[in-house]
């Protein structure tokens, strides 16, 4: 990514000829306004990876649908999890806020929340449907199961935009387009830091997202892959779901020290659980570099642990998805291609940067 005018300036797509997916963030530095969603530039908006030659795109024609004025139009959006995660609280602001920005009416955009149930969620967005919206934005609980709303949108020609979660179909047809992280790269990056941490050996235990997603799936084989590569003195000796939770990480870590005191790192495969943990290891007497920890999401609470040393690094997670989303969404009715797969990059926190770029984390 590249600094203009003091701003950052999110990256563009390559798809043989240039695609500009986020028109409305340059329009806005062009103008000299803020980019939406980077009026800090140390906030953290997202950018988007560069694209691999020849890869899909999808267009108006090719979906099928109608165009649509955003500002008039019914926007419904699906949060998947209770926004007591930091997460979640900060995606779903950002959905709010660049609706806002961009003069949607506030009764213009549907917002639920799942809580964590997933036939909630099923039921929240055919209802939505049922009510009119024109374009849905959902965050997926689960990768699969959303056959019957695939074909009550496909009824009603409605473009479903998925964000931080993949969902298993086929994109352009059963929904619009994936923008999320390389999760699987994420997990790579995390071994990176747990070797680093251990000086290439010891014992790690994982704590597992929640099943039935493809974050879970990718951050776990990811993490696997890289720590075979390049520390097979690093045995994995403990796995178990911590579901995504801080109370169910804490619940786990304390089963894990029971058989294993000695272990030597945790990877958490998100923050909330690695909150968890550190008041586990907390209570089973352990101090500061005891037991490394290195996780995945960048939320602030975890940023300060690593500056308070109970934690070693943090992948960045980011869930600022709102200027993307619409900007996309944006691009789409006006008949321009997007891309299937929107792919972000993420930065990473370590001892090094934590207190430096703790305004960064949300």
């Amino acid at each position: 990514m590249s600094a203009m005018s003091g701003r950052w300036r999110p990256a563009v797509t390559a798809l043989g000829a240039t695609l500009l997916l986020i028109s409305a963030c340059a329009k806005a530095e062009d103008s000299g306004a803020p980019a939406p969603g980077s009026a800090n530039p140390s906030a953290g908006a997202q950018v988007v990876q560069s694209a691999a030659p020849g890869a899909k795109t999808c267009t108006l024609t090719q979906f099928g649908g109608q165009k649509v004025d955003l500002k008039t139009a019914q926007i419904g959006f699906s949060q998947s999890e209770k926004e007591a995660n930091p997460f979640r609280i900060a995606e779903t602001q950002s959905i709010k806020d660049e609706a806002a920005r961009l003069g949607i009416p506030a009764g213009n955009l549907r917002t639920t929340n799942a809580n964590s149930q997933f036939n909630k969620q099923i039921s929240d967005v055919e209802q939505m449907l049922d009510a009119g919206v024109q374009l849905l934005i959902v965050a997926p609980l689960n990768s699969d199961g959303w056959d019957s709303v695939f074909a009550k949108a496909a009824a009603k020609k409605v473009p479903i935009i998925t964000i931080d979660r993949k969902i298993n179909a086929t994109p352009c047809k059963d929904y619009l387009t994936f923008i999320g992280s390389d999760f699987a790269e994420q997990g790579k990056r995390a071994a990176d830091k747990m070797a680093a941490a251990l000086g290439n050996k010891g014992s790690v235990a994982i704590l597992l997202g929640a099943p039935g997603n493809n974050v879970t799936t990718l951050r776990t084989q990811g993490f696997k892959d890289q720590i075979a590569k390049i520390a097979p003195d690093v045995k994995i000796v403990f796995e178990q779901t911590g579901q995504f939770s801080r109370e169910e990480g804490q619940k786990v870590t304390e089963q894990l020290l029971q058989s294993n005191s000695d272990i030597n790192g945790i990877y958490a495969e998100n923050d909330e659980m690695a909150l968890g943990a550190q008041v586990a290891l907390k209570g089973a007497g352990k101090t500061k570099g005891d037991v490394k920890i290195v996780s995945i999401d960048g939320t602030r609470g975890a940023v300060q642990a690593i500056a308070d040393g109970w934690i070693s690094a943090v992948i960045e997670s980011n869930p600022r998805f709102g200027p993307l989303a619409f900007a996309t969404a944006t691009t789409f009715f006006a008949g321009e291609p997007i891309a299937e797969d929107i792919v972000i990059s993420d930065r990473e926190y370590d001892e090094s940067t934590a207190k430096t770029d703790l305004n960064s984390a949300y």
